[in-house]
């Protein structure tokens, strides 16, 4: 099993530490194009227009001036870089030592600067959305996209995918559709469903920490992995086809 998120807009700067060492990041093949979108966005941010072209607000203008100094900026494990309503409901620094390990080895997290990196994996913060467009490089996910096929096709073979990103960060990586369930949350009352979003993320979260922390085997396949999410929630697996991977929905009372 392997647990796909979205990163969070949002980032815990370390306070103290080594830059980041990009060669040292998990899948080493996307290293090049890691530079190459780094530079770019280093180049962006110091752009008069650089928080128009990055999609923010002028409170976020300190977040985008550290972008121009990313490889010389202290850099600590993804899961402390990450924080917002998912994370925060992940709850890794409240897992125990074998339920962080886990962690580490599961989640990869599908990044607009980075590609995708693994939990553990040492990064700076940063300010870059995968829906931004890089001069020189056009939009990111389509520009991950080839890179991100090539470099995790080895690692998620055989794996099932338990796919919490949102839509922009799902485009950049289109894993084996047969063994990706793509997880949707909903409230329900009088029988009217809503989609929500605030509440889908905690949700995610609160999933994957779920998958992580109980007892037996990690789901093989989507008919376990609902049996595991049904042990919490209300739950329906909609099948997947050849060309569109499986959904499960997961229903919160409104």
């Amino acid at each position: 099993m392997l647990i796909l998120l979205p990163p969070s807009e949002g980032k815990t700067p370390a306070q103290t530490g080594s830059p980041a060492d990009l060669a040292d990041l998990s899948f080493p093949s996307l290293t090049a194009a890691r530079q190459e979108v780094a530079f770019a966005l280093a180049s962006v941010s110091g752009q008069d227009d650089a928080l128009r072209q990055l999609g923010v607000g002028a409170t976020l203008g300190h977040e985008v001036s550290r972008n121009m100094r990313l490889m010389k900026e202290p850099a600590a494990p993804a899961h402390s870089i990450y924080t917002g309503v998912l994370f925060d409901a992940l709850g890794y620094s409240n897992l125990t030592t074998t339920q962080k390990r886990k962690a580490d080895a599961t989640i990869l997290v599908i990044s607009g600067l980075w590609g995708a990196v693994g939990f553990a994996d040492s990064i700076p913060a940063y300010r870059l959305s995968m829906s931004v467009g890089l001069p020189g490089l056009g939009k990111l996910a389509s520009y991950w996209k080839p890179r991100l096929a090539a470099a995790l096709a080895e690692h998620a073979q055989d794996h099932l995918m338990v796919d919490c990103r949102s839509s922009s960060y799902a485009a950049a990586w289109v894993p084996d559709p047969v063994r990706t369930v793509a997880i949707n949350v909903f409230t329900e009352r009088d029988g009217t469903r809503k989609v929500v979003s605030h509440f889908a993320k905690h949700t995610r979260g609160e999933l994957a920490r779920h998958l992580l922390t109980r007892r037996g085997a990690a789901p093989q396949n989507p008919e376990q992995l609902t049996r595991a999410a049904g042990e919490r929630w209300t739950v329906e697996l909609v099948a997947g086809t050849s060309r569109k991977a499986h959904a499960l929905n997961i229903i919160l009372s409104d």
